[in-house]
């Protein structure tokens, strides 16, 4: 199953020195010789159907593109449009799913492959392998092991429909729950909520957009915490024996242990309380 056609977004600047990066499908590609292709668009371009069109390929497998499929594209292969989403379909429909199912505190997860529709994520199911989501899962952890089973489901799923052994099934679309792309707002920290859920948002909203409030008028980035039954009034600090505590909803507390306030660099519990003397009782978030 060698691919007939890479595609991919063209090459933009990034970084501060705006330097034009290759992306990844692009870097794989060249080192294997594919035929590649980087069309600004899609939707309405006569070349590029003209071209994919020629191909004539058995299904077009399309995974984190960004863009939306247009009607022609979804009409070419006889298979299908195959896409590889990272959840339980129809759970986490949209563009950060593993994101959101780390953040919502989900103990299970997993990769679905499904033929693409003109809807968002709603396409009927082909297979699905779900994995745990480890206590100690960040996102950055969680999706090198969901690329690493889905690409083994991709395969399958194309062996499938190749030979027909694979019943394509509508979603239930009354179970559906939705996963928007992060907005820098979602980092910051209500301690309203339970410790255990502000850990579990920590977790998933890595790397950005973190996890964030405000200290003696200052972003204060928590890089590292942990859930505790202490109680304290929610944002209030505590600091015993060099340990900052810092209060949450549900009469809980989280242990801050890696922290950054804004223009500083990345440093301990112990070395922040030192720096910065923070009191008992002095809240955080204003």
């Amino acid at each position: 199953m060698k691919p007939q056609l890479v595609v991919t977004q063209p090459d933009r600047p990034r970084g501060r020195g705006l330097e034009v990066v290759l992306s990844p499908v692009k870097q794989r590609a060249v080192e294997l010789d594919l035929p590649l292709a980087q069309p600004e668009r899609i939707r309405n371009n006569p070349q590029f159907q003209s071209q994919l069109g020629a191909l004539m390929p058995d299904a077009i497998i399309v995974v984190g593109y960004g863009r939306i499929i247009p009607q022609w594209m979804l009409d070419l292969p006889p298979l299908g449009n195959i896409n590889l989403h990272a959840s339980l379909l129809p759970k986490y429909r949209g563009a950060a799913p593993i994101q959101w199912a780390i953040a919502s505190s989900e103990t299970v997860t997993g990769v679905t492959t499904m033929k693409i529709d003109a809807g968002l994520d709603t396409g009927d199911i082909l297979l699905q392998k779900e994995i745990p989501i480890e206590p100690q899962d960040t996102s950055e952890t969680l999706s090198p092991k969901l690329a690493g089973i889905g690409a083994d489901l991709m395969i399958e799923t194309l062996r499938g429909l190749q030979a027909g052994s694979i019943q394509p099934r509508p979603q239930d679309h009354s179970q559906a729950t939705l996963a928007p792309i992060l907005k820098k707002e979602d980092g910051e920290i209500n301690f309203l909520r339970p410790a255990a859920e502000i850990i579990d948002r920590m977790r998933g909203f890595q790397p950005w957009p973190g996890a964030y409030t405000k200290f003696r008028g200052k972003n204060l980035q928590l890089r590292k915490a942990r859930a505790t039954a202490t109680d304290l009034p929610p944002g209030d600090l505590k600091i015993q024996n060099n340990h900052l505590f810092a209060g949450c909803g549900n009469h809980s507390s989280i242990v801050i242990d890696e922290l950054q306030l804004e223009g500083k660099k990345k440093t301990s519990a112990a070395e922040f309380i030192r720096g910065y003397r923070p009191r008992s009782g002095e809240k955080l978030g204003t």
